[in-house]
């Protein structure tokens, strides 16, 4: 498929310094530095997701970014699901190793948003609500990812996403990346031409070679559907009250029935059906499996969105954002062509 890829470059672009407007999502214990660095390497924008880890990873992580790839990148934080001393640490470590790019999720908390912006830092900030936006605006955010209810993992809205992000549009003056639900050309084509200047892809990225996730998290996402995709609090414990996920069904949430919502973590019996290493994992924790977990995987959170019935292989992670490049430039010289020829007509 000819395409100019050029014709995907946004403004965007050239605030991150990469050559294509697609995100890696910070995905707390999957955006490890080999799946960043080929995100990175191949044209995209890479997250390190470090959501709760300790100084030492975020440190070991980096290094391993570095070694493997020269361009920017971000650490994703979760400042509102952190204890504050440990959140403390993670930002003055990141700032340590001259981190130039942070983004941030969940509730706004102003004080975290400013302890990078003083240090010179730049800001994408991830919600999921109009209030949300205009508190990360307000906070000193530069740039804004709107996340619909489509996406995996942690979802803080409950809106679409091709509804929340022109509403983003037209409440905020800032840069916006549509996020939830995109794993083709044609969605990142369609958010494109709805004016956001870029996209954010997880459960894409999760299947892939270098993702950090276990084998069996990324067969599931080969295997699976829209339909197999489910929204609920019950996966809480060691995240706030009534934080939802977009998990595939299994075992655990077909045990909820139609109780997906309303789950109190304190009322969770602490039942540890997994390990990392020495790391106990609890049943009903956030925690997926990854390449180092030992365990009852199939209990565990497998994260994904709804776009997953695009991805029926796991590929490595430069040939996925390739393709979904080339499709989507592919599709806007068409609509450019269609334009043209139309107006010429008139």
């Amino acid at each position: 498929m000819n395409a100019d890829l050029g014709s995907l470059r946004t403004p965007l672009c050239d605030l991150l310094g990469c050559e294509y407007p697609v995100v890696l999502a910070g995905m707390g214990g999957v955006a490890r530095s080999e799946l960043a660095a080929a995100v990175a390497n191949a044209g995209g924008f890479p997250t390190l997701g470090m959501v709760r880890e300790a100084p030492s990873l975020i440190i070991s992580e980096i290094e391993a970014y570095r070694r493997l790839s020269d361009h920017p990148f971000a650490v994703n934080l979760i400042p509102a699901a952190t204890e504050p001393d440990l959140l403390q640490q993670q930002i003055e470590t990141c700032l340590a190793m001259e981190v130039a790019v942070f983004s941030f999720f969940w509730d706004v908390v102003p004080e975290a948003v400013s302890r990078v912006k003083t240090a010179g830092g730049l800001l994408l900030h991830q919600v999921g609500t109009l209030r949300a936006a205009r508190e990360a605006e307000a906070a000193g955010a530069d740039v804004l990812i709107a996340q619909g209810q489509d996406a995996g993992g942690h979802v803080h809205g409950r809106t679409p996403t091709f509804e929340l992000l022109p509403a983003v549009l037209e409440t905020s003056a800032l840069p916006v990346v549509a996020s939830g639900g995109i794993c083709t050309g044609l969605a990142l084509a369609e958010a494109l031409a709805m004016g956001a200047q870029g996209v954010q892809c997880g459960t894409a990225f999760l299947a892939t070679q270098e993702s950090f996730a276990h084998d069996c998290h990324k067969r599931r996402i080969v295997d699976a559907g829209p339909q197999d995709t489910v929204l609920t609090d019950g996966f809480v414990l060691n995240w706030p009250k009534g934080s939802a996920v977009r998990v595939l069904r299994n075992s655990v949430t077909d045990g909820f029935g139609t109780d997906l919502m309303g789950h109190d973590p304190d009322a969770i019996p602490r039942e540890v059906i997994a390990h990392d290493d020495d790391i106990p994992r609890l049943r009903q924790s956030t925690d997926s499996p990854l390449r180092t977990t030992t365990g009852a995987l199939e209990q565990m959170p497998h994260y994904a969105g709804t776009g997953l019935g695009e991805i029926v292989e796991i590929v490595p992670a430069a040939r996925r954002l390739l393709d979904l490049c080339t499709e989507a430039a592919a599709l806007r010289d068409i609509a450019g062509r269609a334009q043209a020829s139309g107006e010429g007509a008139a």
